[in-house]
């Protein structure tokens, strides 16, 4: 069945985020919503996603999830924010539990942080299914870029997180702990595999001056004219141009703050006994 799906674009992070939802029963799902942080001042705004949660209730939708491809390192996120306001269970693939963990030491989080996903309404697993009113769900595990990305399949529609990017752009890097080159080109595999016509939403996109901000592509577009992995691409050609790549690139500007707080699921970390929230900034670890 054919999905809705009105797209948002955060521009400081060129971060696209969803509202998927059904033709007749008025159920949705909200995927990678952004919340606002200045880094120089250390204050956050709703005032992107307020945009989300205005459309919703403008089109009179019940929101039963809000989903995370993965813990961004490029924004913080929105969902807890999202679902004080309009409801819905907030969930990620199951592999979360392996990036807690990482960053649980590389941030020296308090004692009382789980690293066992319980931040999160529900865990989901590779291949488990789910439903959006009228629209049949479908979980893709794909990682490679982080080990817990996923893809959600809803309807007709694909929502890739950072794995593939517009075919101009090309794919997501693998430098961060836990990611990998290889995993990723056969992640990227799995979502080649769907037909032609599926479509595909891009997390971010990254046009530069060539072209305004895109999201929207299709599976046969990718295969036939992805830069990074095009048909006739070998994975060993793949991982060598990645890899190769990948040690010219900078950190992202906000993976400090948002790591921290995405893998709790979005919420800050608690306050300390002045009442102020402090993120950390962990020196010379990354």
């Amino acid at each position: 069945m054919q999905a809705n799906v009105k797209a948002f674009l955060d521009q400081d992070t060129e971060t696209f985020s969803y509202v998927v939802y059904d033709r007749e029963g008025g159920h949705a799902a909200v995927v990678d919503a952004v919340l606002d942080y200045d880094a120089k001042s250390g204050r956050t705004s709703t005032r992107g996603a307020r945009r989300l949660v205005d459309f919703v209730r403008e089109k009179d939708l019940t929101v039963d999830l809000i989903l995370e491809t993965h813990a961004h390192a490029d924004h913080l996120s929105a969902a807890p924010f999202v679902r004080d306001e309009i409801g819905g269970k907030i969930g990620i693939g199951e592999r979360i539990t392996d990036v807690q963990k990482i960053f649980k030491d590389v941030f020296n989080l308090e004692k009382q942080f789980l690293v066992d996903g319980s931040q999160f309404d529900r865990l989901f697993a590779d291949g488990e299914t789910f439903r959006i009113g009228d629209l049949e769900g479908e979980v893709i595990y794909t990682p490679g870029h982080t080990p817990a990305d996923m893809s959600w399949r809803i309807g007709d529609a694909i929502f890739v997180g950072d794995t593939i990017f517009m075919p101009d752009v090309g794919t997501a890097r693998c430098d961060f702990p836990g990611g990998d080159a290889r995993t990723l080109y056969q992640s990227i595999g799995r979502l080649l595999s769907w037909p032609d016509e599926m479509r595909l939403y891009m997390c971010h996109d990254y046009p530069g001056d060539n072209r305004p901000h895109e999201y929207l592509t299709t599976v046969g577009e990718q295969k036939a004219k992805n830069i990074h992995v095009r048909e006739g691409i070998s994975e060993d050609e793949f991982v060598r141009m990645r890899e190769e790549r990948d040690a010219t690139l900078d950190m992202p500007r906000l993976i400090l703050p948002s790591i921290q707080v995405n893998v709790r699921a979005g919420e800050m970390p608690p306050p300390e006994d002045n009442g102020t929230v402090y993120l950390k900034i962990p020196v010379n670890k990354l």
